[in-house]
């Protein structure tokens, strides 16, 4: 269904919000459980598929609400397997959302804002700037997508929010996305299984970890001095390396999780053993777990990848 700005999209409204929508209609609650089932777990694409509600709330559902869903544009599969959706939203704006086959549960990468503020130096998605943000109906709409495109609809996946767009910078929509996502009545996908990524915003990092629907948490560090990540993560000027870490030993994890680093290694800027060792030094007594990236070079950015002798040498530094 096309959106339509008199309505309420059935995609962006939480179950309990819903809920209230019908009894404020003279509906039964009961029948918000049934569309949520309707759009997430049998990912119809309009109320009129919903043949187990009664023809008259149907009616009332077309004419009152919508149900919007980002269209595939483009796929692209790798040798791999993994495979990148150009998606286009309501607007026309395009985002993009990668499937990857090959970890123990299959993962789903899902944006969170068209552009991204943070301007990583390093990342293509940060040259563009923010355009705008993702709703939350958005967010989690790339997830319904996916799951179809791919046939995963009784399958089990991960969820990484690592593509365009800093989450804690769209903290509200983000975390309403996960709480439907995580609705019983719907995918039911648990906070266990998503991890959010962030470059460290640290009023949203401190509000999240009090968040009842907490997912994993990865923080892109990308260097181990404030004078490197300054010039790679523009943000780091405003919240350095040391109160991120800080903010990081005093998160509440739960039991048997670690907080990932991401670490991009960058030829001559941060992959020295010298770099390896310092890093260490900030992890030391933390639950933590560094990945390491090599870098993926592109037209555009002008850093390159590290010699594989390079890579070997800071892991076992590491």
């Amino acid at each position: 269904m096309n959106k339509k700005t008199s309505v309420a999209d059935l995609a962006e409204l939480e179950r309990p919000a819903l809920e209230a929508l019908l009894a404020a209609r003279g509906v039964e609650r009961f029948r918000a459980r049934q569309i949520f089932r309707w759009i997430y777990r049998r990912g119809v694409p309009d109320v009129d598929a919903m043949t187990d509600l009664p023809r008259e709330l149907r009616a009332t559902l077309a004419s009152d609400f919508t149900l919007t869903t980002p269209g595939v544009v483009r796929r692209e599969r790798s040798i791999d397997g993994t495979e990148k959706f150009l998606l286009r939203l309501h607007d026309g704006r395009e985002i993009e959302s990668v499937f990857i086959p090959d970890t123990p549960a299959m993962t789903f990468c899902i944006s969170t804002q068209v552009g991204c503020a943070m301007a990583c130096a390093f990342c293509l998605t940060g040259k563009m700037g923010l355009v705008r943000h993702l709703t939350a109906g958005e967010i989690a709409g790339q997830v319904r997508v996916l799951i179809d495109a791919l046939d995963m609809r009784d399958k089990r996946f991960n969820i990484v929010l690592m593509g365009m767009g800093e989450p804690l910078h769209n903290y509200d929509e983000t975390m309403k996305a996960l709480r439907i996502l995580a609705d019983e009545h719907g995918l039911e996908v648990s906070p266990r299984r998503v991890t959010l990524s962030t470059v460290g915003l640290l009023p949203a990092l401190e509000r999240l970890a009090k968040e009842p629907v907490m997912p994993n948490l990865a923080i892109s560090l990308h260097a181990p001095t404030d004078a490197t990540r300054g010039e790679l993560v523009p943000i780091n000027k405003k919240y350095g390396i040391a109160e991120i870490i800080a903010a990081c030993r005093r998160f509440p994890l739960k039991k048997r999780s670690r907080i990932t680093f991401e670490y991009v290694l960058l030829a001559g800027v941060n992959d020295s053993p010298d770099d390896a060792r310092k890093l260490a030094k900030l992890m030391a007594g933390l639950k933590s777990k560094v990945n390491l990236i090599p870098l993926n070079a592109a037209p555009g950015i002008p850093f390159e990848r590290p010699s594989d002798e390079a890579i070997d040498r800071f892991a076992k530094t590491l």
